[in-house]
């Protein structure tokens, strides 16, 4: 448990978040299949991405820690053995809480030529794995829910001779995407999947650094098609992995709370796939401004906030729906921390994958919102926030889901009274020295 505080000054100074926790995911698996070997910058050191390279080890491949000896800057080598140079695993590759290692890693699972297991913590055996197993599925993977319902531990039965298939997935989700992408690597014919809405693209976009013959095209509605090319083999590249733009959400909200604030984050990825937070909270009228932009591979910048007062539209009311939430899933929780301190109505909805994250974030925003004093309710698809109560100091629950635990740590930073994060020890999953951060920037020592 850690207890917070509401801050009794203004936050101010710089400071760089850990590197994406997707990017840093998939510079691992893409070069793990690669020929030759991929250095990489900017790792997020953190749970989940130990947990793929944990699983990788398992599977052969050698992964070197080290320091660059000019600066001190670390760096991860991947020494890559192409697609078909990973062996047996001799026991079950544990994903830990990583539902991006898990159903990543099962579409490159799904092609090898052998039998492998693959589970992870508790609350990855509650989350649905049918999304990706009917896919796979009809590519020719055979893969079955251990426990029959539709959820981890896996057994998959490699088939070397998966087929190309178009997929229309009723959800937009980069892991479904992506799942079915890296089983198209080794498929026959091309491997097409269409989603509602566009997910965020970093397995395209990195593939394609490596030398895959992949694409994504966006209609006139927002829907996103991938379309991918096989037979071009991956090779090693080098990798500079930029801020990750969910953990620089935490300090952006921060800021915006707490009056006289301003703050710099430095390189932070600014994906428009990934970006709709600072869309929304620009709306919201809040004082963000993007310097030093960098379009390379995954565009960056440094982010400057103030303090805001935020505010609704003309009717007093903002609604945060349809193919923007994709692009803000994971922001979800810390945007229902600001909206409850303005005073407007904010409508969250389309956002029913909020129930199959690491909790059943609906219920978790709302269950801990309402303990602090704010008027809310929850809905099939998201919530309604009638903001303007001030909020007060509570014990929280984060139910073990590390978003759930930054979201209100920061909330606390204008509560009246103690706040205490149960479970504090969860955000290790993605940003683990979150904590020591927030400290620095609140008693002025970062």
């Amino acid at each position: 448990m850690i207890t917070l505080e509401k801050a009794s000054k203004p936050l101010n100074g710089q400071i760089f978040v850990p590197g994406d926790k997707s990017i840093s995911h998939r510079s691992i698996m893409f070069g793990a299949l690669a020929e030759g070997s991929s250095e990489i910058t900017g790792f997020l050191n953190s749970a989940d991405c130990q947990s793929t390279i944990d699983c990788f080890r398992k599977m052969g491949i050698v992964i070197e820690h080290a320091m660059r000896p000019m600066n001190g800057v670390p760096i991860i080598t991947v020494h890559g053995k192409g697609l078909h140079g990973l062996k047996q695993p001799t026991s079950t590759l544990f994903t830990g809480n990583s539902g991006t290692t898990t159903r990543l890693m099962s579409g490159i699972l799904a092609a090898q030529p052998f039998e492998t297991t693959i589970t992870g913590d508790a609350s990855i055996e509650k989350r649905p794995m049918d999304r990706i197993i009917t896919p796979l599925t009809q590519m020719g993977a055979d893969i079955q829910s251990m426990y029959g319902n539709g959820c981890c531990p896996l057994r998959i039965k490699g088939n070397p001779n998966l087929r190309g298939i178009t997929y229309r997935s009723p959800v937009a989700s980069a892991q479904v995407k992506s799942s079915i992408l890296l089983a198209g690597l080794y498929a026959e014919g091309d491997t097409v999947v269409h989603e509602p809405a566009m997910s965020r693209n970093h397995t395209e976009k990195m593939l394609h650094a490596f030398g895959v013959d992949i694409y994504n095209e966006l209609d006139v509605n927002g829907a996103g098609t991938a379309v991918l090319h096989p037979g071009v083999p991956l090779r090693g590249i080098k990798i500079n992995i930029p801020g990750d733009i969910s953990s620089a959400a935490y300090f952006i909200a921060a800021a915006i709370l707490v009056p006289g604030s301003q703050l710099i984050i430095r390189n932070v990825g600014i994906n428009r796939t990934r970006a709709g937070f600072i869309a929304v909270m620009q709306q919201m009228g809040a004082d963000i401004e993007l310097i030093n932009v960098d379009e390379s591979m995954e565009p960056k910048a440094d982010i400057i906030v103030r303090h805001s007062q935020l505010h609704g539209n003309n009717n007093g009311k903002f609604e945060i729906a349809g193919r923007r939430i994709p692009t803000l899933i994971d922001e979800l929780p810390i945007i229902a921390v600001l909206a409850a301190t303005g005073d407007f109505e904010t409508i969250i909805k389309d956002a029913a994958e909020l129930k199959v994250k690491e909790s059943n974030r609906i219920d978790t925003v709302v269950e801990n919102l309402k303990a602090m004093g704010c008027d809310i309710e929850s809905t099939d698809d998201g919530m309604i926030i009638h903001g303007g109560r001030p909020l007060k100091g509570a014990d929280i629950d984060a139910h073990m889901d590390h978003r759930i635990a930054m979201s209100f740590a920061v909330a606390s930073l204008v509560a009246e009274g103690t706040t205490r994060i149960i479970d504090d020890q969860c955000v290790g999953i993605s940003y683990p020295t979150f904590f020591k951060d927030l400290f620095g920037l609140v008693n002025g020592t970062n």
